[in-house]
Formats: C-alpha cells, structure tokens, sequence
C-alpha cells in the first residue's frame, strides 16, 4: 500500500459535510462535500479513465444462495454521466450505471430493480487500492450526488480509491418514493395545528403509491444491495465511507457479510440498540446543549445581539421568539408565512452544523426578532424541508420516512410515552417546546402500513475485520454516546473521538482526516483511546 505524503492536501480548510435534519433532509447544496477555495484537485493532474474490463470470474465473490450467484456475476455497464462533461484540468470523466438487484431477497427469482451508481475513477491508477463505497447519510441521501459533485472533498482518497457512490433503496435513483405533492408538503411542514396528524397524512400517501415497495426499503436490504455491489465490482471485500446514518448501513453490512468485510469507517454514529423514541429523545437533548451554547454566545459576544446581552436568559428569549411565531406569524415578500414549525425547524437544521453555522444564524435572526423581517429565516426553514426557490420539495423528505420506519416498529404503550415526555421537559425543555410529541415521533411511523421485523438491537458483527468508529464530543445530531455505544457493540471497532461541536468529524479535523486516510489507504488502525481536536 502506498504511504506517500498527503499532509498538503489536508492542510486546506475544513469541508462542508451532510448531515442529518431533524424535520426533513436538508436541499442538495448541504450534501455535497466541496473543496474549499485554495484547495488542488488529488495531485493536481486529471485522472485517467481505464477502459472497462470484465473482474475475472475468480475475483468475484458469490453470495452463498446460488440463485443470487448472477447478481454477483453481473456486468455493470459505466458510462459517462449525464450532463458531466468530458472532463477538464484536474476533472475526472465521473461515469453512471445501474446494479440489478431482487426487490426481495426471499424472492430472488422474482421482481427486480436497479441500483443508481456513479464512480470516480481513482486519480492515481498506478497506486489504486480498489473501490471504496460512499453512503452521505439521511437516510435519503444520495450517494450517487455525492460522487459526482462532492468526489473533491475526499482528498487523498482519491488518489487511491475509485469513489463509488449508490443511492439506497427509495433514495435519489433507486426506485424513489414520492409521497406528498408540493402543496401538500408546504402545508405539512409549516402547520402549527397539533391536530395535524402529519404521521396520518403522509403514511397514507406512502401507502396510496409505493405499498409495494414499503416492505423493501429498510437498511438490511441497502445492505445486502452493497453486498451484490461489492461482488459485481470484483472487490473480495468491502471498503466503505458511512457518514452518519451511513454508519447504521455500515454496521448492518459487517453484521450480514462480517467475513466480507474490508476498511469501514462509520462517522457520527447511528446505532439502534433501542426505540426510536428513545434515540430521538437523546438527539432533543443534545441540540438542547447547542441550542443554549448558541445563544448565549449570542448574548455574550461583541455585537448587539437580538437575544439580550443576559447569557442566562438568551436561550429562553430565542424559544419564546420561536415559539410565539404560533400567534404572530411573520409575513414574507413572496407571499408566505413563518410559522413556528418553519422557524424551528429552520433553526435546529442550522444548528446541526454547530459553530460554523453561528455566524449566519444570527443574520437571520436579528432582522427577525427585532424588526419581523424574516427572509433569512424562511431560507434557513427551506433548507431544513428540502424546498427550491422554484418551490419544490426534494423527495429525500419522503425516503427519509420510509426507511426509517422500514427499520423502527414502533408501538410505545402510554406508560414510555409519558416518561419519554416527562424525560424531554427536564432535559430538553426548549427545544422541544413547541410539540414533544412531534420530536419523539420523527418520523411518526406510528400509522405506517408495513410493519418491518426489524427490532432494536445491538449490532455486533463477530468475524469482521478491524471497523473505525468515529464520534465528536458535541455532535448535536449524532451523540457522541451513541458512537461508544457503537463501538463497544462491535468486538473489533476502534473508537475515534474529536473534541468540539457540529455533526460527524471527518469534515471538521485535519487529525480526523488523516486518521482516516492512514486506515482506509495503508490499513493502520489509531489506537484505542485516540482523540483529535477540531480544525
């Protein structure tokens, strides 16, 4: 393996990294993972497309079931894709293909679909490793997006790996869900109504046009999709980059297939070794720190702040502000309103990405609460709930929903819901002020029509090989306990921690980065106890 020297390439300013919202999935600007200005291309130099060749028979490795062995064997076709160019200086030719796949692994000889792929062709052939797959999270995400547009903010990988991405079953181009039309959307996500059973609305909309995909969509599927992946790109093991919700896809792969795991790096944890209800409570809690942090820094800061200069009271006056949005609705020139669900919403997502998202959050607040201007806060709403300024919604919104209660049966009886509630109002009392029941519930997959036999567990893949687990400190999307968790659960993970705010870490630390590169490339592992300060 090649132990060339990357430190230039991660000198450069920290990435941007997706993340997972909280209301919905942020619009696709906030996937993809750019460069920042400054910054080379892998080695300065276009890479090289090599021409397709079929993996030798002996290099691909079928699936136990012999009537899944010509999924494994099949040819994936790469082609340039849509609308990529031809590639310029430092510009690879990113190529688009499908994967076929059973829709149900019980039924292989029955319906099929296909997977939507895009690969980056390693910059470096002369020191290719293989293929390393790419999952940006949601879940809803799409890999396929992140490959294409965000294969820079890879660094060093690229010079060794192809990057390929895949959107996940009803994500992007993989039978996709759509449930809910533009205007019901709207209405839906900028309701104030707690009558408004948003749970209700869209579980009968998912049902009225994907019920025979809902039984399919759940992370075990995705899994065994990579898998199938894995086989027809002729990799013997799998090398894989699972960024917060891709870390639960990750773990569910090395539980499936631990023999045929290779490097996987799970980044900001999602581990489900308990109810939704329970995860959700914990997120509450840990963007109720953010929540607090932000404004008092407000408070406290050189400029006036629209919260008071009181740091003890900030927090308050910013959940009352929000929260009185229900009575006094703000007026936007387009037409539209502010409701506390819009403003809420727009200001957790916000503060998903911790202190480097401060700074704007402010200037969307300040004209807001001081003179009810609240153009710069309906922006930050609408990249929360995945609107266009065309006034589309993306789909990711719906996939989101459909996959995560493909993978949470959820029936809480009215004792945990009340003590789930009575946990929140001490532990998280403003962020979850305006519907408690709507942070539990996210998404409510109380009224959805397929019940998975998914349940909550531990994840433990006994047999894998050694698994990097990386968790941050003040992760308000991802908590940091949920990373240990993950990692005690798996016998051979290692935990990595970085110290400091905002959701995962390999975005937000040069330390971070070259741990990863040094795993992922060379195959050394930090050792245990490893901690890494943020850039």
């Amino acid at each position: 393996m090649s132990t060339k020297d990357h430190s230039t390439t991660l000198s450069c300013q920290r990435f941007t990294t997706p993340r997972l919202p909280r209301r919905a999935l942020p619009a696709l600007a906030a996937l993809l993972l750019a460069l920042p200005a400054g910054c080379t291309g892998p080695g300065g130099r276009q890479a090289t497309v090599a021409p397709a060749t079929r993996p030798p028979l002996a290099e691909r490795v079928a699936a136990a079931s012999p009537a899944l062995k010509g999924f494994y064997d099949q040819w994936i076709n790469w082609t340039p894709c849509p609308d990529q160019g031809d590639g310029g200086q430092d510009e690879p030719v990113v190529q688009c293909a499908t994967l076929k796949v059973p829709l149900d692994y019980a039924d292989p000889g029955g319906r099929t679909i296909e997977v939507a792929l895009a690969k980056v062709p390693a910059a470096d052939p002369g020191e290719r490793i293989g293929s390393l797959l790419l999952n940006p999270g949601g879940p809803g995400n799409s890999g396929v997006n992140t490959a294409r547009w965000g294969w820079k903010g890879f660094g060093p990988l690229h010079d060794h790996y192809d990057l390929v991405g895949f959107d996940p079953r009803g994500a992007g181009g993989t039978i996709p869900v759509h449930c809910l039309d533009d205007r019901t959307r709207a209405e839906w996500t900028s309701t104030d109504d707690p009558a408004y059973d948003h749970g209700r609305i869209l579980a009968d909309a998912c049902r009225a046009r994907h019920a025979d995909l809902l039984p399919h969509l759940g992370t075990r599927d995705s899994a065994r999709d990579m898998d199938v992946l894995r086989g027809a790109l002729g990799e013997r093991r799998l090398d894989f980059l699972g960024l917060s919700y891709g870390t639960y896809l990750g773990a569910l792969y090395a539980e499936e297939f631990p023999d045929r795991t290779g490097r996987l790096v799970l980044d900001g944890a999602v581990e489900r070794s308990t109810d939704l209800i329970h995860l959700n409570g914990e997120q509450a809690v840990a963007m109720e720190a953010e929540f607090r942090a932000f404004a008092a820094d407000c408070a406290t800061g050189a400029d006036p702040c629209p919260l008071g200069s009181d740091p003890a009271t900030a927090p308050n006056r910013l959940a009352d502000f929000l929260d009185g949005l229900k009575a006094h609705p703000l007026r936007v020139p387009d037409g539209r309103t502010v409701t506390a669900a819009l403003g809420w919403a727009g200001v957790l997502d916000a503060l998903s990405d911790g202190r480097g998202s401060w700074q704007r959050l402010r200037g969307a607040l300040e004209p807001a609460v001081a003179h009810g201007h609240a153009e710069e806060l309906i922006k930050l709403a609408d990249g929360a709930n995945g609107r266009t300024e065309e006034g589309r919604y993306e789909t990711a919104a719906d996939a989101f929903a459909a996959i995560h209660c493909a993978d949470a049966p959820m029936a809480p009886t009215g004792r945990q819901l009340d003590a789930a509630l009575a946990d929140l109002a001490t532990k998280a009392p403003l962020t979850t002020r305006h519907d408690p029941g709507a942070t539990l519930f996210l998404p409510d997959c109380r009224p959805w029509p397929y019940r998975s036999p998914e349940q909550p567990h531990t994840v433990t893949a006994p047999g894998s090989a050694p698994i990097l687990v990386v968790g941050s400190t003040g992760d308000p999307v991802t908590p940091y306990p949920w990373a240990q968790r993950m990692a005690a659960g798996l016998p051979n993970a290692v935990l990595l921690t970085r110290d400091g705010d905002g959701h995962m870490a390999y975005g937000r630390s040069g330390c971070v980065r070259d741990a990863v590169t040094a795993f992922l490339v060379d195959g050394r592992m930090p050792a245990a106890g490893t901690r890494c300060p943020s850039d």
